[in-house]
């Protein structure tokens, strides 16, 4: 029992421990996996000599006994509302409530609350109203400035404040966590603790007042600040302003009043979230200040092999014997090789929390992680995923790392391909062989999503188009486990100018070489694509016409979505102030239910119980030509 680390007052006796030093609270079921932000930061904690323990799901209906069942902590209690935004895990586009939860026992849907974040800490400062608590994870991470909030479809302000925690930390938590720890360990006071990097705070001052206090105290950061312009010429007219590397954006009480300073704000925040020499943001909220410190630097990769070394049983915690938790059972046999992406999707989430730049694990760590998997009793051969936030990204980076000190692209491969990107996939692909060669594994398969596009694109550098020839051979002939899932996600290609997608006739070059592959090797595999509707610049013809195209190629849809607008993405942006950030244009956007639903029926054509309803809407629309060649 004591693999894991403690969850009840008789786990911690076991160890012989009267007092602990860290509490965890986590929405998330407790899986002792490397996959699992709670179990990496508590085992982070334990190696610096802490005693650390992890309540997770608490029950937050009842008299609130396991808030208090262990105590208060010496130094500090850490919340998360787990891997997953809370609300994307509880309700569809559509807002309407799932049916399973994939990171509680069983699937339940009644194990946590809407916003854990929010409601975790507001109990513990209630009870425990003199010891600090430390926020973090996805939801917090990109919730820290104010944000669009789709279910309750209004701008909330930063997460810090509604919450009233002591500090937020945002992005990867092992850093930050580890120097607040330490901090509070010397005797220092929490609200002292003002300039740690990945962090936010809350002051009670303007954010004039502030930076003057900082530059008073001397306390900035030791980094070289790069200051550029922040906007095109077109759009110079905001009214945020810099001061000795800050950036004081418009207010929340401002944004509230216009829409349009939200969107100002947003292309700063972003843009800081994927420099590598950012700078401090700041925002006034009512009588307070939140303070945004810049993130620490790119995890090396000795930082990140030393995550996943730390002592996990890889297992859930044995108080689920006999339950099934899906999302443990999703990733139990599969291997995280990186952190980061660089492809900017403007939907996608991952920039904002982990940042652009690759971290990337040694070949050494990924193949210590396989064969161990190889000696659980339920390995059977297979490791189901050797990927990351995207798969084809692993060890890439910068030709000229100055070159990319100083750029503020939210994306290394949109509009078209960076040419200082190194993307030689030759390092993947010796490491699938890699994996290959440890006795008890019959396959390893990639089930995270690929970037066909840096695997078609015609490089300047022969050898880089060698790699990407020679891994897209290797990648479909060997690890396909029957069905690869990309993801172009639309045809239209103003939507897919939105979305920082590549135009679809690079999937149509993906999908002649993904044939030609399988016809060449007598395999019987399917390319699978997942499109999305609703989303902002896509229109009912724009849908109508990927029907067509899907038709053409023999698709019947099976991966699509609605777009679900989430905190801190370009599209969530878009959706709420009508406005792109960084043309200041006005953008058009499905927003209602009828509207939404019109758009996602064209993903169904083949379905006879659309047909009649999509012949009158193509009606509606004046487009009989669409109609036909839909259906005749």
């Amino acid at each position: 029992m004591t693999d894991w680390l403690p969850t009840t007052k008789k786990e911690v006796e076991l160890r012989g421990w009267d007092e602990l030093d860290v509490i965890l609270f986590s929405g998330d079921a407790y899986v002792d996996h490397p996959s699992f932000g709670t179990a990496v930061l508590g085992h982070l904690l334990e190696s610096m000599g802490l005693k650390v323990a992890i309540v997770p799901q608490p029950n937050w209906r009842d008299d609130l006994r396991d808030f208090k069942k262990l105590g208060k902590p010496r130094l500090f209690f850490g919340v998360s509302a787990g891997a997953m935004d809370s609300m994307v895990n509880k309700y569809t586009a559509n807002k309407r409530l799932r049916s399973d939860d994939a990171y509680t026992p069983d699937a339940r849907v009644d194990m946590r609350p809407e916003y854990p974040t929010l409601v975790y800490t507001k109990i513990l400062k209630d009870i425990f109203p003199d010891t600090p608590v430390i926020i973090g994870g996805i939801e917090a991470s990109l919730r820290r400035l104010s944000h669009y909030d789709y279910w309750q479809d209004k701008l909330l302000p930063s997460i810090l404040i509604d919450s009233q925690a002591d500090i937020l930390v945002y992005g990867s938590g092992e850093k930050p966590i580890k120097a607040i720890a330490e901090a509070l360990q010397n005797g220092t006071k929490i609200e002292e603790l003002d300039s740690i990097p990945q962090t936010v705070i809350a002051c009670h001052c303007e954010p004039r007042r502030f930076v003057i206090a900082r530059n008073e105290a001397n306390q900035n950061y030791q980094i070289d600040v790069v200051k550029m312009d922040c906007f095109e010429q077109s759009s110079r007219n905001d009214a945020r302003t810099r001061n000795e590397g800050n950036i004081i954006l418009h207010s929340f009480e401002d944004c509230l009043k216009d829409k349009r300073k939200q969107a100002e704000n947003f292309r700063h925040i972003e843009e800081e979230s994927n420099k590598i020499k950012a700078v401090r943001l700041l925002q006034q909220t009512g009588q307070k200040t939140v303070v945004v410190n810049p993130p620490y630097p790119v995890a090396t990769t000795k930082e990140v092999d030393a995550c996943y070394d730390l002592p996990y049983t890889r297992l859930p915690h044995p108080k689920y014997k006999d339950k099934r938790i899906p999302a443990y059972e999703m990733i139990r046999h599969s291997v995280t090789i990186h952190r980061g992406c660089f492809g900017g999707c403007a939907f996608c989430t991952i920039s904002a929390h982990q940042g652009k730049f690759i971290a990337s694990r040694s070949k050494e760590s990924v193949l210590k992680e396989v064969k161990a998997i190889t000696e659980m009793l339920d390995f059977k051969g297979y490791i189901s995923d050797l990927g990351g936030p995207s798969a084809n990204m692993y060890d890439m980076k910068g030709k000229e790392s100055k070159i990319c000190e100083s750029c503020k692209k939210p994306s290394c491969i949109f509009p078209q391909i960076c040419k200082n990107l190194d993307a030689n996939h030759k390092p993947l692909l010796e490491l699938y062989q890699a994996v290959d060669k440890i006795p008890g594994v019959k396959k390893s398969f990639i089930g995270s999503g690929i970037r066909y596009d840096l695997l078609v694109n015609q490089y300047d550098d022969g050898e880089l188009s060698k790699s990407a020839r020679d891994y897209t051979q290797e990648l479909i002939s060997k690890h396909v486990s029957g069905r690869l899932k990309v993801a172009p996600e639309h045809t239209s290609h103003e939507t897919l100018a939105c979305i920082r997608k590549p135009d679809f006739s690079t999937f149509y070059q993906f999908k002649k070489i993904f044939d030609k592959i399988n016809k060449e090797q007598y395999l019987n595999q399917q390319l699978i694509p997942y499109f999305m509707s609703s989303h902002p610049a896509c229109t009912e013809i724009d849908m109508a016409e990927l029907a067509i195209i899907s038709k053409s190629l023999n698709f019947q849809l099976e991966q699509v979505q609605d777009f679900t607008p989430t905190p801190m993405t370009l599209s969530s942006e878009i959706y709420y102030s009508g406005i792109h950030p960084y043309t200041m244009k006005p953008v058009y956007t499905a927003k209602s239910k009828e509207e939404k639903l019109n758009q996602r029926q064209y993903f169904f054509w083949y379905n006879r119980d659309y047909k009649n309803q999509i012949a009158k809407a193509l009606n509606r629309l004046k487009r009989p030509d669409l109609l036909k060649k839909l259906y005749l």
